[in-house]
């Protein structure tokens, strides 16, 4: 996703955007090194918790809570154990709106991607998938919605296949 539309969605969401740089080919050790900085950056300005929006891969929660544990911070799981599809459902019926960037070409193939996260995505998605996403089928970038001071503009362009695994779709910045 372009650099610009994280911009505009953070100032339509009327929020800070802390950027975290690691290489698209950073070890795990790179990622932990980036998060940790900026994560301390943010302790040392009064901010002890932070929330995630995990639902129920239960190693992903225990990994987060250890690192932040190391940090003397605290996770915060609003959505955890919740029901994917009644959270999807919810997300749509609230007036959000997202459209999907990356698709996991192992669970679902490249008519998923680039398109809108909808009432007609989820009745096409098969049975094994999570509604949300949770198991990393698709990811979604989220243009508008009640809590937006304004829509994103942007353009979906190609859909690319990087990694013999992972359809990409480009969104152009509007």
């Amino acid at each position: 996703m372009r650099k610009e539309l994280l911009i505009k969605q953070a100032e339509s969401l009327d929020i800070d955007l802390k950027e975290i740089y690691i290489s698209k080919h950073s070890t795990n050790k790179q990622y932990e090194s980036g998060l940790k900085s900026t994560l301390l950056y943010f302790r040392q300005n009064g901010i002890n918790e932070v929330l995630f929006g995990d639902i129920f891969l239960e190693d992903v929660k225990k990994y987060r809570d250890k690192f932040l544990d190391r940090l003397s911070m605290h996770g915060i799981y609003p959505l955890w154990h919740r029901d994917s599809n009644a959270l999807a459902d919810d997300f749509i019926r609230s007036g959000f709106k997202a459209v999907t960037t990356c698709v996991d070409s192992t669970q679902l193939g490249i008519e998923f991607a680039g398109r809108e996260f909808d009432s007609e995505f989820l009745s096409n998605l098969p049975s094994k998938c999570d509604p949300c996403g949770e198991n990393g089928e698709f990811h979604t970038f989220v243009y508008d919605g009640p809590i937006f001071k304004n829509k994103i503009e942007f353009d979906v362009g190609n859909t690319i296949m990087r990694g013999s695994r992972f359809y990409y779709t480009e969104l152009k910045c509007l």
